[in-house]
Parts: structure tokens; sequence; C-alpha cells
């Protein structure tokens, strides 16, 4: 669905962002992509959207994407309807308004979602995770079939990080998208990841397995900081998570 083939970017007469980079994504795979602030990690999913241009290697892709952008506050007052209506906008002629096929296919995101009572409401009223959720109703819309995102859970309080990480499970399994998403939280990762990309500097990453190296070594080395790895059984499940041990 996306092979990424010794890929690198740099900006003109800059340094490498990232360079030799190579990993895949299936179809029904999730994956994560981990790393310090500034590591590159947004500039990678640029290049993967064709945002950017990649300075070397290869991208190919054999799917209709849709995309999460980290949500920056809209000029105008939409509703819940029409925002996610603007995910059909590359199915729509020059100057042609969306047709009745259009509504239909954002109220069934919208309702996969458990939106539609949202619908009439106006964007901006909504809570940080209702934005999220219909921003991923929008790109749903649009009839993709992998969904790429950036930070999907940022400065979202715990109940509304288990929503939408909830929401990108489901997703993958019962209609069988893939998603690729970057995240700072390595309990993400590891809930719902198969595979991660570490990356750890312009030159160095690591992919794999989200159970094969998301261990405290990779993790400690990715962040400079003491990471644990914790395992515990609460009300009868067996919890995996990531703490990090500050000084």
């Amino acid at each position: 669905m996306i092979k990424v083939e010794k890929a690198g970017f740099r900006f003109k007469d800059s340094g490498w962002i990232f360079r030799n980079h190579s990993f895949h994504l299936k179809t029904g795979e999730t994956m994560a992509i981990l790393g310090p602030n500034g590591r590159g990690k947004t500039t990678l999913l640029k290049s993967i959207i064709g945002l950017l241009k990649i300075t070397q290697g290869k991208i190919t892709k054999t799917c209709d994407i849709g995309v999460v952008h980290q949500y920056s506050q809209s000029p105008f007052s939409y509703n819940v309807i029409d925002m996610v209506i603007m995910g059909r906008a590359r199915h729509l002629g020059m100057f042609s308004s969306p047709t009745a096929k259009d509504k239909n296919l954002a109220l069934e995101a919208l309702e996969l979602l458990g939106l539609i009572g949202l619908k009439d409401r106006e964007f901006s009223s909504l809570s940080g995770g209702e934005k999220q959720l219909v921003l991923i109703a929008r790109a749903m819309a649009s009839g993709c079939n992998c969904l790429i995102l950036d930070e999907p859970a940022s400065a979202l309080d715990f109940k509304n990080q288990d929503i939408i990480l909830k929401t990108l499970r489901d997703i993958t399994h019962n209609k069988n998208m893939s998603v690729l998403f970057t995240t700072h939280y390595p309990q993400h990762a590891l809930h719902i990841a198969d595979k991660v990309l570490l990356m750890y500097s312009p030159d160095r990453y690591e992919f794999g397995a989200a159970t094969e190296i998301m261990d405290d070594s990779h993790l400690k080395d990715l962040y400079r900081l003491d990471i644990q790895n914790v395992h515990f059984n609460c009300n009868g499940r067996d919890i995996h998570t990531v703490v990090p041990v500050f000084s």
C-alpha cells in the first residue's frame, strides 16, 4: 500500500532532515512514527502525502490517502456536516457543488464514527476530541482506504485520547483500512500500532513490529531518558504501557 525506499529529504542549503529511510505499510495495518521534536516526523508525512518532494529515494503508493493534519482554528464558521462534505472536494469538478451522493457519504462517515447527532452543530462549538473525530470523518468521506494523521491525540485529555485510539483501531479492524500516524506517546503506539518507525537522527532509524522494538533500550536511546515498559493486570485485562522515569 505504501512503500518507502531509501527516502531522504533536505531543504536547499541545509542539512538532511532524514536520509535512507525505508519501511512499508500494508492494507489493514497501523503504523506509528515516533521521535523527539524536530526529528522530521511531520516532514516525512508531508513527503508521503506529496506536499514535499523527497530529495532521494522512492515512495510508492497504491492507495487513496485521507489526511488529518494537526488542527488549526478556521477563520470561518461551518457546521459539522459541511466540514465533512469538504472531504469530497477532490471528487468535484471546478465550480461544482456537492451532490446528494456527496452528502450521503458524509453522513455515512459521521454515522460510522458515532457523530450523526452533531451534524448540525457549529464545528467551533465542539470539544477538542469531537473536532478531531469530525476531521477523521472528513478524511474518510473522501473515499480513502489509508488514513494519515499528524499527532491525532495531541492536546487531548485521557478520555478523548482513548476515544481517538479506539476509533483508529476500529477503522483498521472493521473497514480494512490502513492507518499511519505520528505521536509523542509511545504508549499509543503500543496500544494500536502493528509497526513502528523510530527516528533517532537524520541517518539513523529503526523499523519493525511494535512488540519487538518498543523496548526499554530502544526508547531510552530515542528520547535520551530512562524509559520503563510496564505490564500489569487491570480488571482481568493484561495492560502494557510505557512510563518515563524523570530525574
